[in-house]
């Protein structure tokens, strides 16, 4: 019962909302709602895997994957971390997520994807390695791997290290005068 508890706890996971490559946190968390067709959590090992068709929805944010492994801070029942215990007292502090198979993440316009992605919460980066993608509208990059740096808003696109790999690609299309007259009133 007290892991039900916790995975309402890993709404703190989705602070990295890509929107737009830059960081956007709400003011209030939302709620997390994930599905899957299997989940096992481990206390010892403080990891919690979501298997089978995987889907993560927090407000616009929608993350579909095969596998999904959620590993956070190992604490003591009822310790205060740095970010509250949940409701059953379990730790909230998330470390790091990893996400295998047919990754796609969703905000608004944005779409990404990749082979896997890896989140690490404290320096707040997320690389999508495996023919890696982006669209933003009509705009797309690709390459091997995509870093995000969500909390300086950037990102880097990298080839493959392959010699015969593909290199990065992007494709940008500029917005007409009249649509550009639109955004600036």
């Amino acid at each position: 019962m007290r892991l039900i508890f916790f995975t309402i706890g890993l709404m703190l996971t989705f602070y990295w909302a890509p929107g737009g490559w830059s960081q956007q946190v709400p003011s209030t968390p939302a709620p997390i709602l994930i599905e899957a067709d299997r989940m096992e959590s481990s206390q010892d090992q403080s990891v919690i895997v979501f298997s089978g068709h995987v889907q993560a929805n927090q407000d616009n944010l929608v993350i579909n994957a095969d596998e999904m492994t959620v590993r956070y801070i190992a604490g003591e029942i009822g310790q205060n971390t740095a970010t509250g215990p949940d409701a059953a007292g379990l730790p909230q502090q998330i470390d790091a997520i990893s996400a295998q198979g047919h990754v796609k993440i969703v905000q608004g316009n944005w779409i990404a994807t990749g082979d896997t992605m890896d989140f690490n919460a404290e320096k707040r980066i997320v690389v999508l390695l495996g023919n890696a993608k982006a669209w933003q509208d009509q705009n797309t990059v690709s390459g091997e791997k995509i870093i995000l740096y969500l909390d300086e808003g950037r990102s880097v696109v990298e080839r493959s290290t392959q010699e015969a790999g593909e290199r990065v690609k992007a494709f940008i299309y500029p917005s007409s005068p009249g649509k550009e007259a639109d955004k600036n009133p």
